[in-house]
């Protein structure tokens, strides 16, 4: 079942591998269900089922004009756990802006189904620079973001955004070249509507209302040189506001995490899904 279809009619891709306990997992903007691959063959090779899926307007998935806003990517993700019958003693684990769609899940539809989660690399709780959140990002830098991607969206993912993701310095780079590259060619399958739209939806979407309803055990991990999505707003502030939470803060990480420290990643995952 390589593509399910939500309740507005939107096809999404869906990668379903192995088989036990579901994992299902979301991915980071620009990027689409491939980005997980390392983890989710551990996954499944470990004894889950591991689902990933192209977020709407990305990687493989339908590009409709609109339904680029928490609410209904929350129920995108409910509407694969359905499609897909994962539906019980699930953990639902979001990377970057994919945090959001966990975090809205969690209220909007009452976690249901859900036994654990996991914040990697998230947006959440709140990005955006306000009087409430002087530790977040300014709005200025998302509207350039998507100047950047409206001049030369090539351009800008190969030389500004996926570079920053993984933390590529004037002198050292964690990653190769060729990742940086493959990274970018990820990028460039999403349609420019819903790219654009995702960076007003992750950057402006006040989550910290929605962390209440994480009533499961909640792993959060971080990269403390995070320049993408900055460590103080998302995974500390998550942290503070989700009871019971665990904050891993890996020294020195990007962004990217999920390549520069992949099996490490891998290893804290299966541990706490061992819990």
């Amino acid at each position: 079942m390589p593509f399910i279809k939500t309740r507005d009619g939107t096809d999404l891709y869906v990668k379903d591998w192995g088989q036990g306990r579901p994992v299902i997992l979301t991915h980071g903007w620009p990027l689409n269900a491939d980005m997980w691959d390392a983890q989710a063959m551990a996954l499944a090779e470990a004894g889950f089922r591991a689902i990933a899926y192209d977020r709407r307007g990305f990687g493989r998935s339908g590009q409709p004009w609109s339904g680029y806003e928490y609410d209904t990517l929350a129920d995108d993700l409910a509407d694969v756990m359905a499609a897909t019958g994962a539906t019980s003693d699930a953990t639902i684990v979001g990377f970057s802006m994919g945090g959001g769609e966990v975090a809205r899940y969690m209220s909007r539809h009452g976690g249901r189904g859900v036994i654990a989660a996991g914040l990697i690399s998230s947006v959440v709780a709140y990005l955006l620079k306000d009087d409430s959140n002087p530790d977040g990002v300014p709005a200025a830098q998302f509207e350039q973001i998507k100047a950047g991607i409206k001049e030369d969206r090539a351009r800008f993912f190969h030389h500004t955004f996926v570079p920053g993701f993984f933390g590529v310095g004037w002198v050292s780079s964690p990653v190769s070249q060729e990742v940086v590259d493959y990274s970018t060619s990820l990028a460039l399958m999403s349609g420019l509507k819903g790219t654009l739209d995702c960076v007003d939806a992750f950057g402006k979407t006040d989550f910290r209302p929605d962390l209440p309803a994480f009533n499961v055990p909640t792993l959060i991990i971080h990269g403390t040189a995070d320049k993408t999505v900055p460590i103080d707003p998302s995974a500390r502030a998550a942290h503070r506001g989700i009871a019971g939470s665990q904050l891993v803060e890996y020294d020195g990480a990007p962004h990217g995490l999920n390549v520069t420290h992949s099996d490490q990643l891998t290893r804290d995952l299966l541990t706490f899904l061992g819990r």
